[in-house]
């Protein structure tokens, strides 16, 4: 067994090239959509789950998540939670 084997699933997510293959979503843009798909328990819960499985900071897990927003690729593998963070984006711009 190498040391390649014996890593975590998460390890490839966050290793995974951001752009993916060109044609659909890559892993880790998937992982973004899905993390950000899910309910959290409590405060703190989403921000370890993003350092623990994608390998991000949140700051930096946001900034990408914002640009995958813009995405017509994002839109098309998760139209609820792509919509959804629209409309929260444009509220908060709104108010300010």
């Amino acid at each position: 067994m190498t040391t390649d084997d014996a890593r975590e699933p998460a390890d490839d997510v966050a290793d995974a090239d951001f752009d993916g293959d060109g044609g659909g979503l890559g892993e880790r843009e998937q992982a973004l959509l899905a993390l950000e798909s899910r309910s959290w328990p409590g405060p703190g819960a989403k921000e370890r789950a993003v350092r623990e499985r994608l390998g991000l900071s949140p700051t930096r897990y946001y900034q990408l998540l914002n640009a995958l927003l813009d995405d017509p690729r994002a839109l098309a593998h998760d139209p609820v939670t792509v919509n959804r963070l629209r409309r929260v984006r444009e509220e908060r711009q709104r108010r300010r």
